[in-house]
């Protein structure tokens, strides 16, 4: 079995068409099958506005997935949560974790906010799927829960803690994919890729039992990645042979040259706005 018609369209992404908001964040919504998913819900401000002009109406998303727990994932949710109160919400439970980054000796905030944070404990224990292991939310569509990482190059892309004084390092172990099996190979969505774009693969590929990668689509965050990793990822993706690769958000200008020199014709450019059918 596999879901036949498949149509992702970024909703929010650090880029956007003409006449649509954009932000550092990402949003994916994606129509498998039956089912509408929303797929992280960026800073929170571009959502709405975005949505509306794209004609997508966020009260009919039947599931809400979150990548994990930072802000520019997140800051949508408590609108979402208020429009769509039959929605399936699904995140790692320390996704509601104090996180932060530092530069320059000093700290910032860059967890869930508040008012998120606050929506999910009022949403219906019914509608609340905390992953903590892969998990299927139909036949075809799996999220992956927490990622392994096995990889010796890859690492969380930044300075990320749990504290503002960067006592107690932060492995963003509530970064998870969600992952779709069409006719023609695997479609995987990430958020950010803390464990790894290749760890993610690997781990989706291993869980769906499908090896052949349809389109990766999201935020790589390789955005701070030194000479060594991003060989060493290209050099993981040859062997992987993705069909389509459609960086976001995180992944970064660098990058993203590199990718499209190592895999040209096969690196599509992103934007809010853009719709991808598989």
């Amino acid at each position: 079995m596999a879901v036949e018609n498949v149509k992702v369209t970024i909703l929010v992404d650090n880029q956007a068409a003409q006449g649509l908001a954009a932000e550092h964040g990402l949003s994916l919504w994606i129509e498998a099958g039956f089912l509408r998913i929303l797929f992280d819900t960026g800073q929170g401000a571009a959502l709405p506005v975005n949505a509306e002009k794209l004609e997508i109406s966020l009260d009919q998303a039947d599931v809400l997935v979150l990548s994990h727990g930072h802000y520019d994932h997140t800051g949508g949710l408590s609108r979402v949560l208020k429009v769509n109160r039959k929605i399936s919400v699904y995140c790692h439970p320390k996704a509601v974790k104090l996180r932060c980054s530092r530069s320059g000796g000093s700290a910032r905030f860059i967890q869930m906010p508040d008012e998120a944070i606050v929506a999910l404990n009022k949403a219906p224990l019914s509608s609340m799927h905390w992953v903590e292991q892969p998990v299927m939310i139909s036949p075809d569509i799996g999220i992956t829960g927490p990622i392994p990482r096995n990889t010796n190059f890859e690492d969380t892309g930044g300075p990320f803690f749990l504290d503002p004084e960067g006592r107690l390092a932060d492995s963003i172990i509530d970064d998870q994919a969600l992952w779709i099996n069409t006719l023609e190979g695997i479609v995987v969505c990430v958020g950010c890729c803390h464990a790894g774009l290749i760890n993610t693969l690997n781990y989706v590929r291993r869980l769906s039992g499908v090896s052949a990668i349809r389109a990766v689509i999201g935020g790589f965050h390789l955005v701070n990645a030194d000479e060594n990793r991003m060989a060493q990822t290209i050099l993981a993706l040859r062997s992987l042979h993705p069909e389509k690769l459609i960086p976001c958000h995180c992944t970064g200008e660098k990058a993203l040259r590199e990718l499209e020199k190592a895999f040209e014709g096969r690196v599509l450019s992103a934007e809010a706005g853009k719709t991808f059918h598989f």
